[in-house]
């Protein structure tokens, strides 16, 4: 099934290119407003499944086109994002140890919402394109045998970054957890549609170009081992997303006036726009075109506000 909020936070299943608005049907689920509401139906999700799906096929759905689509998942309690979780493409020897982050729920935005570059020397701005397992239920000390239970379902995900900021070793939050920066959608897709998510074709545009093209076949900690690490640290709650890290290789700056499309293969269509007040510009060069020049580093501020000479040091994520 294929659920996604809209207009003033309506909940409705996804029919080709409809949506249907089920959101009497989860009245009864307590909540305070749509978060708490969408992490109650992942949690009672076998309660509700049924009458979701009565619904929909009862149910007229309005083009969806017409409508304004929210964040799928508007208010996580957790958002836990694995950190160079890639071979990129075979050039690493081995895989780097497991690692990851934490990004404020209150980054999240939506489909057709505006990553906004703040006012700070960050050397470049970039976005990377990511599978994100959303967890289905209260996960603590998860064996890797049995993570894939856990997986309510999957959504596309963009991990903005902010590179380059000081100081340089104390640099993750300040990096990563700017407000805008986790556009998640257009709409969450639940695990049993997904035949295997390891073999997912990831693909990222910058105004039409394509930049990243990966499958998560390159993977270098798969999702139940990253489950059962992840677990082992604290719980993590129904509705929380982790975000499954990127193959780099493709990444490039995001600049003002950018539209920025996101597909994970079976989940839809991703957009967003990017504002900079500041316009400031980069070469649109990605990492493996700099690599292949024999340059190093991420691509050099060319104007604006905080250009200086020389590219940026990378830091992992």
């Amino acid at each position: 099934m294929k659920l996604l909020m809209f207009n003033d936070y309506r909940l409705g299943v996804l029919k080709g290119d409809s949506v249907v608005d089920v959101t009497a049907v989860v009245q009864k689920i307590p909540h305070t407003g749509p978060g708490d509401l969408m992490n109650g139906l992942i949690a009672r999700w076998s309660e509700y499944k049924g009458p979701l799906e009565k619904a929909a096929a009862a149910g007229k759905g309005l083009p969806v086109s017409q409508v304004k689509i929210r964040p799928p998942l508007p208010k996580p309690v957790n958002i836990e994002c694995m950190a160079v979780n890639y071979m990129e493409d075979g050039t690493r020897k081995a895989p780097a140890p497991i690692n990851a982050f934490h990004k404020s729920p209150g980054c999240i935005v939506g489909h057709g919402d505006t990553m906004i570059l703040p006012d700070i020397p960050s050397n470049i701005f970039e976005g990377e394109a990511e599978l994100a397992v959303i967890i289905g239920k209260r996960a603590k000390n998860v064996k890797a045998a049995d993570a894939m239970s856990y997986v309510w379902g999957y959504v596309n995900f963009i991990d903005g970054s902010a590179r380059g900021v000081i100081p340089t070793g104390n640099s993750f939050y300040q990096m990563k957890s700017r407000d805008t920066f986790a556009p998640i959608g257009p709409y969450v897709v639940t695990a049993d549609e997904i035949k295997d998510p390891h073999k997912i074709q990831v693909k990222l545009w910058v105004n039409g170009v394509l930049k990243q093209n990966y499958n998560t076949d390159d993977m270098a900690h798969n999702i139940p081992r990253s489950i059962e690490w992840m677990t082992g640290i604290h719980e993590l709650e129904p509705g929380d997303i982790l975000a499954m890290g990127t193959n780099h290789r493709g990444l490039s700056a995001f600049q003002d006036g950018d539209t920025v499309d996101l597909e994970c293969e079976g989940m839809g269509k991703l957009t967003i726009k990017i504002k900079d007040d500041l316009k400031r510009t980069w070469a649109r060069e990605t990492r493996l075109d700099r690599e292949q020049k024999g340059l190093t580093g991420t691509t050099p501020q060319l104007s604006g506000k905080y250009a200086k000479a020389g590219g940026g040091t990378i830091t992992g994520g």
